[in-house]
């Protein structure tokens, strides 16, 4: 999806957080299990890489200090 690309890890860790929500509650469907836990993946990927984007930016500027 295009807008997930544009979702910021807060965003992500957000709808993360509703759909443990959604799924704890006794009005969750089976029907719908697996499409949550799809968008959660998903969810979870778009964050590892937003963490993985930000230890490589960090590890470039501490480089550029010990230089």
């Amino acid at each position: 999806m295009d807008t997930d690309n544009k979702l910021t890890y807060s965003q992500a860790i957000a709808e993360l957080e509703q759909i443990v929500k959604t799924m704890q509650s006794e009005n969750c469907s089976i029907d719908n299990l697996s499409q949550l836990t799809s968008r959660s993946l998903e969810l979870l990927k778009i964050c590892k890489s937003r963490l993985l984007a930000t230890d490589e930016e960090l590890k470039k500027i501490l480089a550029e200090l010990e230089d």
